[in-house]
């Protein structure tokens, strides 16, 4: 990407919250992928008429625009899907935040639109560029796993704007995927009192060789957000993180991969098993959901 691009793409963030001004402020930064992007504007229900100098701009005037080839989707969950589908029947490519949606099958029709526009879509996994899964990574490579744990938590999460724990929580079990392999479900159980806002959703998973693995999100008033780690291996146990450094520009590096695929720079290969990856991740956060509710 050292190359000084000869085109740039016109980009439109949608959704101004926390996300969406990391991704104005890398955008309008002076970096190597945002040389290839040019941001026109930003689409938000609020009236906002500009942020930073960036232009608030209509939804049917991003949709339409000869100028816009780029869609950023940085709203609530709920809304992906809705705006995943308008932006690429309008023939953009679009980067999404995890989840892209809040269903197995809507993400699979998704894609199949975005291979018959011929357009790039991709979902941002940031928790994939950080340094304490880059240590998780070293590691766990090469050892036989006996069982593990990974706690989430953090305060409460709307579910009608975020989703079902499995599905807002989706970070957590792309990491368990991305250290052990595909994995499937034994149980999931969903604890609420909604009075207090306090849940627990607790996950149990088995590896392809049949080891366990837990994932447990628990979310109240007060919580600390926190990682609490457990894996136990032949050759000795990994308990908790240490404190490997700060994350640095991890929206950035997602923004990176984004233009790579934009410029053609990824193997069928390594798209194909990306897509795999977040395929059988939105799968068994479906799956994990219809567990949950059976047992109501």
């Amino acid at each position: 990407m050292n190359a000084e691009p000869e085109r740039k793409f016109g980009v439109v963030v949608v959704g101004v919250g926390r996300a969406g001004s990391v991704r104005i402020r890398d955008l309008r930064n002076p970096h190597p992928s945002s040389a290839f992007l040019n941001l026109i504007g930003f689409v938000s229900r609020r009236e906002l008429g500009s942020v930073e100098g960036v232009p608030q701009i209509s939804l049917e005037d991003a949709l339409s625009s000869q100028e816009v080839e780029v869609a950023y989707i940085c709203s609530e969950n709920s809304s992906h899907e809705d705006y995943i589908r308008q932006f690429l029947n309008a023939g953009k490519h679009v980067l999404v935040e995890y989840p892209m949606t809040l269903s197995w099958a809507a993400a699979r029709d998704l894609w199949d639109l975005a291979e018959q526009k011929g357009r790039v879509l991709h979902e941002e996994h940031v928790e994939l560029l950080m340094e304490e899964f880059a240590f998780l990574k070293k590691e766990v490579v090469g050892k036989d796993l006996l069982k593990g744990s990974l706690l989430f938590t953090a305060g409460p999460l709307e579910q009608e704007r975020f989703g079902f724990p499995a599905f807002s929580g989706i970070s957590r079990l792309t990491w368990l995927v991305s250290l052990f392999g595909e994995l499937s479900l034994v149980s999931a159980t969903l604890e609420q009192r909604k009075e207090d806002q306090y849940m627990k959703m607790t996950v149990c998973l088995e590896t392809e060789n049949k080891r366990p693995l837990t994932w447990i999100e628990e979310k109240a008033p007060g919580l600390k957000r926190n990682r609490h780690l457990s894996f136990h291996f032949k050759s000795g146990s990994l308990e908790n993180m240490p404190n490997v450094g700060v994350n640095k520009n991890i929206f950035l590096k997602d923004q990176n991969i984004f233009v790579q695929k934009l410029l053609g720079q990824f193997s069928e290969k390594e798209l194909a098993a990306e897509k795999k990856r977040i395929l059988h991740c939105l799968w068994l956060a479906e799956e994990i959901q219809k567990h949950c509710y059976s047992k109501e």
